[in-house]
């Protein structure tokens, strides 16, 4: 099996690369972090038109048509650059929510009971329920309560607990709010079931490999530029095996990644999600660690890919759940609900996949 990329997946990483530095720069990313996270809804719709929501879509449904290990690599740019948004959400409900192909919608998602990103801005949120949207929508978001975030990228929510009865029709999601159609208890279930769950999961990973690899190359721009004791840091030793180790994390997590794009496993996805996050948070900690005191600053950016990495790394699928999957998968020999033979026939290369 080949997981080199093909010369059409390289041009199309490298666009998406050329894209987010064009319209989402370092300036634009700060003044992004200045106003809390709020979404760019310009920037939102210039995702849209350059397909990056509509990627899987048919091309006679008004998609691209490709696949998840293309959608991996746009995933694995958007992490490097920082973007803000629930671009998994709103990729994920490209065809099922009017206007999240074009990016003329954003949708978030609603999982279980932990924290929603950017629930303010959205146009729908999707739940176990269904996809929420007006009136149904309105009552979640009134109901749901602010929570500070670590990551200043991403404002969260607390979903509202589950819905109590509210007279005819309506329905109550908190003491005394009252608002909406009745709807079912969207913050109880999952955001995603079935296929829909593992293919959230790569893509978050995908985004964490990104980051990964980002902090791994400010690391070493960082230490071949410092001096100290009249040398590079980037000489010293201890050093050297730090950005080694950013190195020996960041490949396996890709060469996880890219292979789980292809297989659709869920059980290689779960392997893929553990490897990513780990990369994701201990190499920007290694690179906040290179970069020393200044690292710590408000003014650098390590402190923001760290801070994404660990919210990534606590939603979706998590490293406790991952490694459940793993374990119970352990000596299971017919073909998982999910899985390459569940779905039909796979990719044999990165030709067609990363």
């Amino acid at each position: 099996m080949d997981f080199q990329l093909s010369d059409d997946q390289r041009a199309l990483r490298s666009g998406m690369r050329d894209l987010l530095s064009a319209v989402f720069d370092r300036d634009r990313m700060r003044a992004a972090v200045e106003r809390g996270g709020a979404l760019d809804r310009a920037l939102w719709r210039e995702l849209g038109a350059a397909g990056f929501f509509a990627l899987r879509l048919p091309e006679e449904d008004g998609g691209v048509g490709l696949g998840l290990p293309e959608a991996v690599l746009l995933f694995e740019e958007a992490g490097r650059a920082l973007l803000p948004g629930p671009l998994v959400a709103t990729h994920l409900a490209a065809g099922r929510v009017k206007g999240a192909a074009e990016g003329a919608a954003v949708v978030t998602a609603a999982d279980g009971d932990r924290p929603v990103a950017h629930l303010a801005e959205a146009d729908a949120v999707l739940a176990g329920s269904g996809p929420l949207d007006g009136e149904a929508l309105r009552a979640f978001v009134a109901a749901a309560r602010p929570v500070r975030s670590m990551d200043p990228l991403t404002p969260l929510h607390l979903p509202p607990p589950e819905p109590v009865a509210g007279g005819p029709g309506r329905v109550a999601f908190a003491p005394g709010r009252v608002a909406g159609p009745a709807v079912s208890a969207p913050g109880r279930a999952p955001a995603y079931a079935g296929r829909l769950r593992y293919e959230a999961a790569l893509l978050s990973a995908a985004e964490q490999l990104g980051s990964a690899a980002r902090t791994t190359e400010m690391a070493v721009q960082h230490a071949r530029e410092r001096q100290q004791f009249g040398a590079p840091i980037g000489s010293f030793q201890a050093v050297k095996h730090l950005c080694a180790d950013m190195l020996a994390r960041t490949e396996p997590a890709r060469a996880a990644v890219y292979a789980a794009a292809v297989t659709g496993d869920p059980l290689e996805i779960a392997a893929a999600e553990l490897l990513a996050d780990e990369a994701a948070v201990r190499n920007a900690r290694d690179c906040l660690q290179i970069h020393g005191g200044m690292g710590f600053t408000w003014e650098a950016d390590v402190h923001l890919h760290l801070k994404r990495a660990w919210l990534r790394a606590a939603t979706g699928l998590t490293a406790a759940e991952a490694e459940e999957e793993l374990a119970a998968g352990l000596g299971a020999s017919p073909p998982r609900s999910g899985s390459s033979a569940a779905y039909g026939p796979g990719r044999s290369q990165a030709g067609g996949g990363a």
